[in-house]
């Protein structure tokens, strides 16, 4: 069941493979940064971008899948709720909001083709 006070949904493309850590309890996590990529008009009518960056996270089965499938340049969609967290460093609080994704799917076919030829995984 999805959280509507806090839900995400992000399409865009992987910037490095995952990283895949399993817990003592067998459990895998998945974490992989995911660029979404705006395309607009400036005033001039000159073309511009503009990226933002977000820190995903997985856990279990998607994981599992996250590993076996998704690589750097993918393009996928995902959806999930953010998370921020927060630890000690040097007697300094850091903080990261991140995105706990409970579903993924697959874009740009099996060689990373055009967009409309999607992978659905069951999970």
């Amino acid at each position: 069941m999805i959280n509507i006070n806090n839900s995400v949904r992000l399409i865009g493309n992987v910037g490095a493979d995952p990283e895949i850590k399993t817990l003592e309890s067998g459990v895998k996590i998945a974490s992989f940064s995911l660029a979404t990529t705006d395309v607009y008009k400036d005033k001039t009518g000159e073309k511009k971008k503009d990226t933002d960056w977000h820190r995903i996270v997985a856990f279990g089965g998607v994981a599992g899948v996250i590993e076996g499938y998704v690589k750097k340049g993918k393009q996928i969609a995902v959806e999930g709720k953010l998370k921020t967290r927060s630890w000690e460093k040097d007697g300094k609080t850091n903080y990261i909001t991140e995105v706990v994704i409970n579903s993924m799917q697959l874009l740009g076919g099996k060689t990373d083709g055009p967009a409309d030829e999607s992978d659905d995984l069951p999970f």
